[in-house]
């Protein structure tokens, strides 16, 4: 039986398909909203969920009594649910600023309608892009993203393969490597990351996700995972690369773009957290559109 709300339960690999299911029947837009996200991260984030009567209800924290919500995934007319939850964020976990985060836009306009204050949060926006683009590559706004492709395929012999479990042990190593050249051991969000990054691996199957990977010589250099978020969109959730080889990246997300998802009509790229670095390279594929995404706290 699912948790009833105010009582909570760790997220478990053996939820996938009751929480799965939620999501889906919702065709979510924001990125956080897959099973495989609230689960990877789980660690990092704290996650724990409940089901207020229709509702179900994910709560977070990201620091010293810093706890916040997702929003409320489950049928319209979410004000009483949002209430609720940020009450008991602010009564029972003490809270000094409840919020609930990661709201979208439709979300956002009601809360705002019932009182709530809803402020616009840019770095958790979503980077959604046209499939086709990411493939083809075509034009001159891509003219550079293009050359690094074509210069991995003139200096390399590689392939492509969907990932499987046997490949499992190699992306280790790639994200391993990738660990080692940003220096994880010196920051604790990345050393989360990368524990992120190995339970989307060793849970693949379990997660029921897609991934694909560049051999070079038959050795794994890059790597990512993704699966659909909507009907009309994927999302990638990881991508790694040996860092020593700069332009497999643009070439694992061409490929996997082109054998995992051209039927697709849209990637959803997830958030870039406010890392100018990280938007440059975001904004540089040129997307299709932002998803744009609020913090919602209780009106006066």
């Amino acid at each position: 039986m699912p948790p009833s709300f105010p009582e909570f339960k760790p997220v478990e690999i053996s939820d996938r398909n009751f929480l799965h299911e939620i999501f889906w029947r919702r065709q979510p837009e924001t990125s956080e909203l897959t099973f495989t996200n609230v689960f990877i991260w789980r660690e990092h984030y704290k996650i724990h969920w409940s089901m207020y009567k229709d509702w179900l209800v994910i709560a977070c924290e990201s620091g010293a009594n810093k706890c916040f919500a997702l929003p409320p995934v489950g049928p319209a007319g979410r004000a009483e649910v949002a209430r609720t939850v940020l009450e008991w964020l602010r009564d029972a976990r003490h809270s000094p600023e409840p919020m609930i985060q990661r709201a979208d836009r439709k979300l956002a306009e009601e809360l705002a309608g019932a009182g709530f204050k809803v402020s616009e949060t840019r770095d958790h926006f979503d980077y959604v892009y046209r499939s086709e683009d990411l493939i083809k590559l075509s034009g001159k706004k891509y003219h550079s993203k293009k050359n690094h492709v074509n210069k991995f395929r003139k200096t390399y012999r590689f392939s492509y393969e969907p990932l499987t479990g046997e490949r499992v042990a190699a992306c280790l190593e790639v994200a391993e490597l990738w660990c080692k050249a940003r220096r994880c051991h010196q920051d604790i969000d990345l050393v989360d990351e990368t524990n992120s990054v190995k339970d989307s691996l060793r849970n693949f199957e379990a997660l029921k996700i897609q991934g694909g990977l560049i051999l070079v010589e038959g050795r794994v250099e890059a790597f990512t995972l993704g699966e659909l978020l909507n009907q009309d969109t994927a999302v990638i959730h990881i991508e790694k690369a040996d860092p020593e080889i700069p332009q497999a990246f643009a070439v694992i997300n061409q490929q996997f773009c082109e054998h995992a998802w051209a039927t697709v009509p849209f990637i959803n790229r997830e958030q870039d957290l406010g890392d100018e670095g990280l938007r440059q390279a975001k904004l540089s594929y040129h997307p299709a559109r932002l998803v744009e995404k609020y913090a919602v706290r209780l009106g006066s």
